[in-house]
């Protein structure tokens, strides 16, 4: 059975949804003031049932991580996921403010409370260091299945983004640019500090425990690894917490996903999850098209086997 949900939604700011006596996730949809580490939403923080937290915020190491946001790395030029930016094996990454780009709020088309669901669908402009407008966004996030029995609640993230440049936009990522298994962009998860060199498994076999599973999983096409959970253990408390990451099918269906996804994965030296859209090869958005992806975070208290994250996916369907 679902539990309620509690929904505060502090205008022009951020929506807070509780449930259990616990903030489960803020959406903040008020960027942070620096440019330099790509002004735009994000989901922070996120935290089990049993009040756990499980999303890092502007850590020492990269302080444009900020729990769950979407990002893209290298779109023509421009770098959408915040911080310094690699510009090739010869200059590596250097500190370009020019370069990095911003996702500017817009508003809402949908808001949506029930009793235990919030579903709202934002629109956004994805917006060039020069001001000018490359893309619409329409976000449509959804909170849902608060179980107290299986510990876990569920949040839905889907990305309809449109070419409005007037001209090709092209994604990439560092790895397109020239450094090795380094795909990151699209929807990206920063893990707390604790768990770093947590476990990462997949389905049929792949992943192992800690690092290893990690780099099983690295550059794994998502048609061979549809999900993928990560378990760490806190500090402070005794026990451990678990994320599952799932793409839904329609983004495995070469007739209607833009572009073959694949999984960028890290357990150290960072805890990193990103189903990259661009991870080996560059894709282009010509002008007027548009695409979309959408995803499963189930957020989980409690460490996770492969069985486990199966029977949760085969009775939690689409």
């Amino acid at each position: 059975m679902t539990q309620s949900i509690t929904v505060t939604h502090t205008h022009g700011s951020r929506i807070s949804v509780a449930s259990g006596g616990v903030e489960l996730m803020a959406y903040v949809y008020r960027p942070d003031p620096d440019a330099f580490e790509s002004r735009k939403p994000y989901a922070h923080p996120l935290r089990t049932l049993a009040g756990n937290p499980v999303s890092g915020y502007r850590p020492n190491d990269h302080r444009w991580h900020k729990g769950l946001q979407m990002t893209s790395s290298h779109l023509s030029g421009q770098n959408f996921w915040g911080g310094n930016s690699y510009l090739g094996p010869e200059r590596g990454y250097q500190r370009v403010e020019e370069r990095v780009g911003s996702m500017r709020h817009d508003g809402f088309e949908e808001f949506t409370v029930t009793d235990d669901r919030l579903r709202f669908v934002e629109t956004l402009t994805w917006v060039e260091n020069g001001g000018q407008e490359w893309a619409r966004e329409l976000r449509t996030i959804e909170l849902h299945s608060v179980e107290p029995e299986e510990g876990t609640w569920a949040l839905d993230w889907s990305i309809h983004l449109t070419n409005i440049r007037g001209e090709a936009l092209h994604f990439g990522s560092p790895t397109t640019a020239g450094r090795e298994m380094a795909g990151y962009t699209g929807l990206n998860w920063r893990g707390p500090r604790d768990f770093t060199g947590g476990d990462v498994i997949g389905p049929d076999g792949r992943g192992g425990d800690g690092e290893k599973g990690a780099s099983d999983l690295m550059g794994t096409p998502a048609a061979d690894a549809p999900w993928i959970a990560f378990t760490g253990e806190h500090d402070g408390v005794d026990g451990h917490s678990t994320l599952l990451f799932a793409h839904a099918p329609e983004n495995l269906d070469s007739a209607t996903a833009i572009h073959a996804s694949h999984w960028f994965v890290r357990s150290e030296p960072i805890p990193s999850v990103a189903p990259s859209w661009a991870f080996f090869e560059e894709f282009e958005l010509p002008p007027g098209e548009s695409f979309g992806y959408r995803y499963r975070v189930v957020v989980a208290d409690g460490a996770w086997d492969r069985a486990h994250a199966e029977n949760y996916l085969k009775n939690h369907g689409w």
